[in-house]
């Protein structure tokens, strides 16, 4: 028993320990470590690492009831004390600090101090022993819990029964060679990161699909779907702003969203005004600021992710808002030949096919998303027959039917790449 601290009020630190209190070490044959006040408690244990604090205390309780709250009950070592006698209720209260034993200071001899620490000792291992075993508990309940939800999760994406999810992740885990728990919390996380990005890349989308809807508004196209399809893109993204707010994301997310949800407000304004000609150029301009804040917020999402299969639900997810701007340029460029919406089309166009190639040739895919991808290609031929013959009513009716079409097939398959195995178990 080598490794003692003992521990004074402040003002009975000395360079020499009390007469009576170092013979009383040398006769229990203990070798004292170091003699620290009561304010430096906390540090020199830390520096120390004894194995047993003997505090001896002839002053206040107060101060020594402050200084042992730093620990919150769980001290680091065994602590003993001894003091004046005490009433019950200070008993009760420093057994609450984790004093695990004491004795009165004027009765204090050799035998007496080394029963004190026995008792002190035995009792700190008892309690650190059942510290660890609730902690081990805490963690079986908190694993049980993620494999609970992964496995939830994994039924739901890929219509699999409870023992297919389950195998899944119990041969990941023994793959990755991680804990089960570990591996069900990773597949949480990264459907939740996979559902952000899915999120943010809709507010692209949205931002381009409600300006058209206000060019197509003016124009006369299908007009009552068309207040309708207004009002239901805006509570989507408002509904997905209010989603992505309850992230716990760090200061650049923050930042990132902030800017998104001053973009959106602006584009709400500019809608709820007087519709006119005049007006689309003011809608444009919020539309677009908008399709850059949701821009660059779904690419923080993707790096917070920290997931690489993230980047194919971005990808994906950004061909929505070109089906949509290009829709909307070939509209304004037929209504508006000075607005300069025309010479976005090619660009808008060939970015487009440069990421369906992608899509395309990504290893990432299943039987679902081949089909999916099939069907996209055929849709998008007729969208770009739209955009040659948007000069002409029938042509602007054509064109708003193959982006409605063509957005709802790449919904689908940004959803069956959200949900796919590659970036549910990424």
């Amino acid at each position: 028993m080598n490794s003692l601290l003992v521990v004074l009020p402040d003002e009975a630190v000395d360079p020499q320990l009390p007469e009576g209190l170092r013979a009383i070490l040398a006769q229990a044959g203990l070798v004292l470590i170091g003699c620290v006040g009561h304010g430096d408690m906390g540090r020199q244990v830390r520096a120390l690492a004894p194995q047993h604090v003997l505090i001896h205390w002839s002053a206040p309780m107060p101060a020594l009831i402050e200084a042992l709250q730093a620990w919150s009950g769980t001290p680091p070592c065994a602590l003993s004390l001894a003091s004046a006698p005490l009433d019950g209720a200070l008993h009760e209260a420093l057994v609450t600090l984790g004093v695990q034993a004491w004795t009165a200071i004027d009765t204090l001899d050799a035998g007496a101090l080394r029963a004190l620490l026995a008792r002190a000792a035995a009792r700190w291992q008892r309690e650190a022993a059942l510290r660890t075993e609730l902690g081990a508990m805490r963690t079986r309940l908190d694993e049980r819990k993620w494999i609970d939800r992964a496995k939830g999760l994994l039924m739901a994406a890929r219509g699999i029964g409870e023992d297919e999810a389950f195998g899944l992740l119990r041969g990941a885990a023994m793959h990755a060679n991680l804990r089960l728990g570990e591996v069900s919390r990773s597949v949480v996380e990264a459907t939740q990161w996979a559902d952000a990005v899915n999120r943010a890349g809709q507010l692209r989308m949205l931002s381009q699909r409600l300006a058209r809807l206000a060019a197509q508004s003016m124009a006369g196209i299908d007009a009552r779907r068309s207040r309708a399809l207004r009002t239901e893109s805006a509570e989507r993204v408002q509904a997905n702003l209010d989603h992505l707010g309850t992230l716990a994301l760090d200061a650049v997310g923050t930042r990132a969203l902030a800017d998104a949800q001053q973009a959106w407000q602006a584009l709400a304004t500019a809608l709820a005004a007087r519709m006119a000609p005049s007006a689309l150029a003011g809608i444009d301009a919020c539309a677009e600021a908008l399709l850059t804040a949701a821009e660059a917020l779904t690419d923080v999402l993707e790096a917070s992710g920290g997931r690489r299969a993230l980047r194919i639900v971005n990808i994906c997810g950004r061909q929505r808002m070109r089906v949509q701007r290009l829709a909307k340029d070939a509209l304004l460029a037929s209504m508006a030949p000075a607005h300069g919406a025309r010479d976005r089309l090619v660009a808008t166009m060939d970015a487009f096919e440069a990421a369906l190639l992608e899509l395309e040739r990504a290893p990432l895919s299943s039987p679902e998303i081949r089909a999916e991808l099939a069907a996209a290609r055929d849709e998008w031929l007729r969208l770009v027959r739209g955009v040659h013959g948007a000069d002409s009513a029938e042509g602007r009716a054509a064109l708003v039917r193959a982006s409605d079409a063509l957005v709802a097939t790449f919904e689908q398959l940004t959803a069956s790449y959200e949900h796919s195995l590659q970036v549910i178990m990424s």
